[in-house]
C-alpha cells in the first residue's frame, strides 16, 4: 500500500565522497569512533538529558542525498544546511540510502548509516532515526550480506513475529551506536503489516512489535524518545464502503480501516513520547478529490484527531504529500511550492508539532521538480532550489511552540489566500493562477500567480 519513495538500494559506494573535504572526513570519522555500541567520552554531538518531544520541520533523507556525491557540490549542502540552522534530518536503518545494518545476527554494518549521521552533524542538523527495514533473515530470508533481497516486495516484509525481539536488540544497538540521537521512529507506514484476507491492518502485530522496540530503546537511555506508530493515514470518497463517518469533509473520508488500527495502538501502546502519522492530501485509489488547495484541509482534520485521541501528545508528520502522482502532476515549480505551503499551514493550523520533507535530491540531471537541491553528482550540484527556501524559512519561522496569530486580510480575496501569522513573520500564499492584489496585516500586496511571500511584522 506504499505510494511512494520505494527504489531498490544497493550497496553504494564513491570513495570521491568519503574523502571530500577535511570536514566530511573529521565528521565521518567521529561517527565511526563515537558510534561504537556504548558509545566513547566525548564523541556525542549533545549531551543526555536535553531531549525534547518535538524537533521543528525537517526532511527525510532518501536513496540520494548530499553525503554523497562531488566534493564542491556536497561541501556546498552541509554548508547551505548549517547557515540555516541545519534542521531536523531523518534515515532510515535500512534502505534509503543505508545498507542491511545485520546481514547476519550478531554481525553488523553501520558504514552507510554512519555516513548518513555524520552528514547531518556536519550540517548542523538534529539527527532522527526511523527504525525500518528489517534484514532478510528476520523476515524469512536468507543471512549475509551477499543475500540481502533489495526489491520492493522484500523491503517491505515486515520482521517475522519470532523475531519481533532481534528487531527490537537492533533498534537497541543503534541507539547505542549514535548516544545523540535521541528520536526515533518505529517501523514505517505498517509496512509488512497489512492483512488481505482479513481486509485489515495486523494492528495487533505491529503493537507488538511497537512495544518491544519501546521497551528496548527505552534502557538505552532515560532520555530516548520514541514514536509511533507511522500509520499512512489513508482518505477515500466520502461513498466508499470504508469511509469513516466520523472524520470526513470537503476533502473526501478517512478510511475506518486506519483510523481502527491507530485506535488499538494509542489503546495498547506501552508509551510513546510523541505521535507519529504520514499520508498525502489526496485519496487512495483515484478517487475524486476537490482542487489540490482544498484537498490539504484533510492535513488539518487528521491532525487536530489525532490530537484528540492521544490527548495532546506531540505530533510529527513523517511525511506529507500534496500532489498525485509523485510529483509529476504537471505543475510549474510556483504551483508546487504555494499547495506545499498550504499543506504545511494546514499541517500546523491542525496542531501538528513537527514535518518532514520526502526526498531532497535526485540522482543526476539538472531537472528536478518539488527537490530541496540539485543532485550533488557533479561540482556544480548541491545549489538550493525553491522548495528549500521554502522548508527553510517555515522551519525558521515557525518552530514548535512559536505562538500564532490571527491577522486581518481583505474579505474581497480571503478566500483566495491562506495565512500563517507569528509575532514576527506572516506567511501569505496566493492559490489562484492569477494576480491578486490584496491588503494582508495593514500591508497592500499584489501576489504573482501562485506566489508565496513572507512579510516581517
Amino acid at each position: 500500500m506504499a505510494r511512494h519513495g520505494w527504489v531498490s538500494v544497493g550497496r553504494r559506494w564513491r570513495l570521491g565522497a568519503l574523502l571530500g573535504g577535511i570536514a566530511a572526513a573529521l565528521a565521518l570519522l567521529v561517527s565511526l569512533v563515537g558510534g561504537l555500541p556504548g558509545g566513547l567520552p566525548g564523541t556525542s554531538a549533545a549531551p543526555r538529558g536535553t531531549a525534547k518531544p518535538y524537533v521543528g520541520w525537517g526532511f527525510t533523507h532518501t536513496q540520494f542525498s548530499a553525503d554523497e556525491g562531488a566534493p564542491a557540490a556536497t561541501a556546498r549542502v552541509r554548508g547551505l544546511l548549517k547557515a540555516d540552522g541545519g534542521m531536523a534530518q531523518d534515515q532510515a536503518i535500512m534502505g534509503w540510502g543505508a545498507d542491511n545494518p545485520e546481514p547476519s545476527p550478531g554481525h553488523y554494518d553501520f558504514a552507510a548509516l554512519d555516513r548518513r549521521i555524520a552528514f547531518v552533524r556536519a550540517s548542523g542538523g538534529t539527527p532522527v532515526i526511523t527504525l525500518c527495514c528489517a534484514p532478510d533473515w528476520m523476515k524469512g530470508g536468507k543471512s549475509g550480506a551477499n543475500h540481502t533481497d533489495w526489491s520492493r516486495s522484500a523491503l517491505e516484509t515486515a520482521p517475522a513475529p519470532a523475531h519481533y525481539q532481534d528487531f527490537a536488540d537492533l533498534a537497541a544497538t543503534v541507539a547505542r551506536r549514535y548516544p545523540d540521537v535521541k528520536h526515533f521512529l518505529v517501523w514505517n507506514e505498517f509496512k509488512g503489516f497489512w492483512d488481505e484476507a482479513a481486509g485489515r491492518w495486523d494492528y495487533e502485530g505491529y503493537t507488538d512489535l511497537y512495544n518491544r522496540v519501546y521497551r528496548a530503546l527505552k534502557k538505552t537511555g532515560e532520555d530516548v524518545m520514541v514514536g509511533g506508530p507511522y500509520l499512512p493515514m489513508d482518505s477515500v470518497a466520502p461513498t466508499d464502503p470504508d469511509a469513516s463517518r466520523q472524520v470526513r469533509g470537503d476533502w473526501g473520508a478517512m478510511d475506518q480501516r486506519v483510523l481502527d488500527a491507530f485506535s488499538y495502538w494509542n489503546a495498547h501502546k506501552t508509551g510513546a513520547d510523541f505521535t507519529v502519522v504520514d499520508g498525502a492530501s489526496y485519496p487512495n485509489g483515484g478517487n475524486p478529490w476537490p482542487d489540490e488547495f482544498t484537498a490539504t484541509e484533510k492535513l488539518t482534520a487528521v491532525s487536530a484527531w489525532v490530537r484528540r485521541q492521544t490527548h495532546g501528545l506531540p505530533l510529527w508528520w513523517a511525511e506529507y504529500y500534496v500532489e498525485p502522482g509523485d510529483g509529476d502532476a504537471g505543475w510549474s515549480e510556483p504551483h508546487r511550492v504555494a499547495v506545499q505551503a498550504t499543506g504545511m499551514i494546514a499541517l500546523v493550523r491542525g496542531g501538528a508539532d513537527a514535518g518532514f520533507y520526502w526526498n531532497p535530491e535526485k540522482r543526476t540531471g539538472t531537472g528536478c521538480p518539488g527537490c530541496l537541491w540539485t543532485p550533488t553528482d557533479r561540482a556544480g550540484g548541491g545549489r538550493p532550489l525553491p522548495m528549500y527556501d521554502l522548508l527553510s524559512r517555515f522551519a525558521a519561522a515557525f518552530p514548535p511552540g512559536v505562538r500564532h496569530r490571527t491577522v486581518p486580510v481583505d474579505p474581497a480575496t480571503a478566500s483566495d489566500l491562506r495565512v500563517l501569522a507569528s509575532d514576527r513573520t506572516v506567511l501569505v500564499v496566493n492559490t489562484r493562477d492569477h494576480a491578486i492584489s490584496t491588503r494582508v496585516d495593514g500591508d497592500r500586496l499584489t501576489l504573482r500567480p501562485y506566489e508565496v511571500k513572507w512579510l516581517d511584522r
